[in-house]
């Protein structure tokens, strides 16, 4: 884990935090508001990240290719 379980929001809010860390960032979550206002500020990030992935995939599959 981080030296500091507030570097860990970004990897929480894209679910990629082992299962230990996950445990570990989760209950300091409960008590952080800092942590909480940023979460809340990323909780977009995975869809529009997947949202991206599926247009970079679609335009590979029409003949188009990617850079």
């Amino acid at each position: 884990m981080s030296p500091s379980p507030h570097h860990d929001v970004v990897a929480y809010a894209l679910g990629v935090l082992d299962e230990e860390d996950h445990e570990v960032f989760e209950r300091h979550l409960m008590a952080c508001e800092e942590c909480q206002a940023e979460l809340r500020e990323l909780s977009e990030v995975p869809g529009l990240l997947d949202a991206v992935r599926r247009d970079r995939s679609n335009a590979c599959g029409d003949g188009r290719t990617s850079r």
